[in-house]
């Protein structure tokens, strides 16, 4: 696919739509998309390959935006491979091509490349390094961590544009309509949800440029609005609630648990939650229900005992939380266990490793299957839950 975005700077990226997990962990229903720029100046820069599984269709895409005209440079703001898997080809059909890069992602080009020579091919560059095409100046600024250590990202100070690297990227090809916010959101938390901080301190930096175009390596040009993207990358990266609501997420083994989660979520609705979403850990897409823990400001676990620990699906799911620094919500436990309830001190082990989290002293216990007289304990474990 190719296409303007300005006069001189095309999209020349490609779509994957027979990839069925992203990263071999994300389901992908909508695929997702490669990007890659072409900037025709004076010198011609291209920004960021693609992944190898598309390699001809985007060098095809790459000599038929050149026109007959040779690249001077390859910017590569990203290491991973759905970026970078195609530089190697790049620099052999271009010989004369200087890879440019953080001084960091020039150090590690020889691992991914092993065979592939640049010796005097590369240009390392640092924190407010500038590089002139001839009618406009591109400025490099260094995104460590997000979310790889030898990130950077690219402003183009004449047509304003950013060439954000990860950031504001989104699942889905570009062939396939979708509202940006979810799949972005997934996105963001899944990939970068760890890495707070660091988007912070790039925001910071942007915060600085007049923007008028966001170019992501993933999903579309962001051309308006743009406001409402950085407001949410703001909110997501400072770990803030972004809606009032409850996520619901149980792990059962035979349906007993998730009676109890259902009757849980009822009970919120009653009491005025306004929006609860139930979610069943052993059935429901991992990154989606990671998503949503992110999203509400408060959290109920539900999950049966399992071989004196908690049975497997939720212990998933607080392992990846835990690890994406899930932080500054209140969560309610509850616990199935038929001889020796064991879920409840499993899923608090776990969540013990999260800072700022308020996760309340009361456990539910059920034995076995809920009955009448557990429904006053779950009330009670609610107005905790929903109190201000």
């Amino acid at each position: 696919m190719i296409k303007n975005i300005t006069e001189k700077i095309k999209y020349i990226g490609v779509d994957d739509t027979d990839i069925d997990l992203f990263e071999s962990q994300y389901v992908v229903p909508d695929g997702v998309s490669y990007n890659s720029y072409l900037i025709l100046d004076e010198k011609v820069t291209v920004m960021d390959t693609v992944d190898l599984r598309k390699a001809d269709e985007w060098l095809a895409n790459l000599e038929q935006a050149l026109d007959g005209r040779t690249p001077d440079y390859l910017v590569v703001q990203h290491l991973e491979p759905d970026h970078a898997g195609t530089i190697a080809k790049a620099v052999e059909k271009y010989p004369a091509m200087v890879v440019v890069a953080s001084e960091r992602a020039v150090k590690m080009l020889p691992q991914f490349f092993y065979d592939t020579n640049f010796e005097g091919r590369t240009m390392g560059v640092k924190e407010g390094d500038t590089l002139s095409l001839g009618g406009r100046t591109l400025h490099f600024a260094m995104a460590p961590m997000v979310h790889w250590p030898e990130v950077m990202v690219t402003y183009d100070s004449t047509d304003k544009v950013l060439f954000s690297a990860d950031g504001f990227g989104k699942f889905g090809a570009l062939s396939c309509d979708g509202e940006w916010a979810c799949e972005a959101r997934r996105y963001y938390f899944n990939i970068c949800g760890k890495y707070g901080a660091p988007v912070q301190a790039l925001l910071k930096k942007a915060a600085a440029l007049d923007i008028q175009i966001i170019c992501p390596l993933h999903g579309p040009i962001l051309t308006e609005n743009l406001g409402y993207y950085i407001g949410l990358y703001d909110t997501w990266s400072k770990y803030g609630v972004e809606k009032e609501g409850v996520l619901v997420a149980y792990a059962s083994i035979h349906g007993n648990t998730a009676e109890v989660a259902r009757k849980f979520a009822d009970i919120l609705r009653e009491k005025g939650a306004k929006e609860v979403v139930v979610m069943d850990l052993s059935r429901d897409d991992m990154a989606e229900a990671v998503e949503a823990a992110f999203t509400y400001g408060k959290m109920a676990i539900a999950a049966a005992s399992y071989d004196a620990d908690v049975f497997p699906p939720m212990h998933d799911f607080l392992h990846h939380l835990a690890i994406k620094n899930f932080c500054n919500r209140r969560v309610a436990v509850i616990e199935n266990g038929s001889w020796a309830p064991s879920a409840g001190k499993a899923m608090r082990n776990i969540l013990s490793s999260c800072k700022g989290l308020d996760v309340i002293e009361d456990t539910v216990t059920i034995t076995s299957r809920m009955k009448p007289q557990d429904i006053p304990a779950l009330e009670s474990l609610a107005d905790q839950l929903l109190a201000e």
